[in-house]
């Protein structure tokens, strides 16, 4: 009856350790290395200013991507498939960005709603369009990450018990659905990983448009 809600959220850390050594393990020295790789990727479109988001970029593409792949054990939940976390996660960062752009680069963030040569008549009409858009980011955000997720899931587990139905009539045919379904499982292993750079690299676009 003991909540344990925050040691699971702990959990993913354990997979990140850190060490004081000099020269580190192998599995230690290959995580420095791609992260060090992925944030001078993300990073090397950013001024100085925007270069400043760096922690919480790197906090959040390991979070997701470790979230995602607990997620594919057996019995356990994916938070990244509920829609209202993947929102508290995206309307945050993207109202961050779009204040900071407002705030340091005011003129350049309100000729984002109108472009330049837009005919007299249209100018209301752009307007509205180019505010929707820009409201619709974190949603377009939130919801490919939740939809990736939740279709992997929902193929893995129909596929799986495709598989225990067909070895009662055809075994033949269950291992090619069980091969069918290994192939899947290691694509999903890539999506869980995909999905996280994905969200976090449109973040650091966003960050880019307005930083």
């Amino acid at each position: 009856g003991l909540p344990i809600v925050a040691l699971i959220i702990m959990f993913p850390t354990i997979l990140f350790p850190s060490t004081t050594r000099l020269i580190s393990n192998r599995i230690i020295a290959i995580q420095q290395w791609l992260i060090h790789l992925t944030s001078k990727q993300m990073m090397m479109i950013h001024n100085k200013k925007g270069q400043t988001w760096a922690l919480m970029l790197m906090s959040l593409i390991m979070f997701i991507g470790s979230t995602n792949l607990l997620g594919l054990l057996p019995h356990s939940f994916t938070p990244t498939t509920q829609l209202s976390m993947n929102l508290g996660m995206a309307i945050p960062l993207w109202a961050g960005a779009v204040a900071l752009g407002f705030r340091h680069k005011t003129k350049a963030s309100l000729a984002h709603f109108l472009p330049q040569g837009t005919p007299l008549p249209l100018i209301p009409m752009l307007v509205i369009i180019e505010t929707i858009s820009l409201f619709i980011q974190p949603m377009a955000l939130a919801v490919r990450l939740t939809a990736n997720i939740t279709a992997g899931h929902l193929l893995i587990h129909l596929i799986g018990g495709a598989t225990l139905a067909l070895m009662d009539i055809s075994m033949t045919t269950a291992l090619i659905t069980f091969i069918i379904l290994l192939m899947l499982t290691i694509l999903e292993f890539a999506v869980a990983l995909i999905q996280a750079y994905v969200f976090t690299l449109l973040v650091s676009l966003y960050l880019h448009d307005n930083a």
